[in-house]
């Protein structure tokens, strides 16, 4: 019984490791922390880097534990959440994309305005929430959860502390992505570091629009399903 549990524990590991961390992809979001928190000194990036790990973490062990359960009880289903998700992070990703680079002026009134407190009231939106983990990983979250449960409460245990572990490794990834980012963007320059930061925020924005489609999509085919019903009820 023991090695069957063990061998369950790993089993999910693997399994939430390969299907979250394509999706959080802390590599591909740094750029875009590094650029909402232009003028902010090291030591409170660093402080903002270790919240927003946190909050990832707990956040998807949520999404996972108890995420389908919330769902029902207030009675909306995935692909609203997609919907309204999807519309923060295309908003987010349009206002990284119209941003004025900064000036040394500005670089330095925001240095005095980005102030610990301030970083603290940002750790989790937009910073965690959508920019970190969205609509996207959260259902992918909520969809992992319920495809680990098992009529065996042991055996669930087992593959929860499985995947439990994996959402810790990639809070690290994401805290170090976060915290040591700044030093692959000074070796592109700042007219790549532009260049890049501007790219990944189209990116963010296509993939913004990509889950309010795939929303809508869910709706449409709902829709579609239930009219085909009643017309089949409504010939007998």
């Amino acid at each position: 019984m023991t090695i069957e549990l063990m061998l369950a524990s790993a089993k999910s590991f693997v399994f939430v490791l390969a299907a979250m961390l394509p999706i959080l992809n802390p590599a591909a979001t740094a750029p875009i922390f590094l650029s909402m928190t232009d003028g902010a000194s090291p030591t409170t990036r660093a402080l903002l880097a270790r919240r927003i790990a946190r909050n990832m973490f707990w956040l998807m062990t949520g999404s996972m534990l108890v995420g389908s359960y919330v769902l029902d009880f207030f009675g909306i289903s995935l692909p609203i959440v997609r919907v309204g998700g999807g519309l923060i992070l295309a908003s987010v990703a349009w206002r990284l994309l119209g941003a004025t680079p900064a000036t040394p002026d500005s670089r330095a009134a925001l240095a005095d305005a980005f102030t610990p407190d301030h970083a603290y009231r940002q750790a989790f939106y937009p910073l965690t929430f959508p920019i970190s983990c969205g609509p996207a990983s959260i259902s992918v979250a909520i969809t992992v959860g319920v495809a680990l449960h098992d009529v065996k409460l042991v055996m669930s245990l087992a593959r929860m502390g499985g995947a439990l572990l994996a959402l810790a490794i990639i809070g690290v990834l994401l805290y170090l992505a976060f915290r040591y980012g700044e030093h692959f963007l000074r070796l592109i320059g700042e007219a790549g570091t532009a260049v890049f930061l501007r790219l990944t925020a189209f990116i963010l924005l296509c993939l913004g629009v990509q889950i309010v489609w795939e929303g809508v999509r869910e709706l449409l085919i709902e829709i579609t399903s239930v009219s085909g019903h009643l017309a089949i009820r409504a010939n007998f």
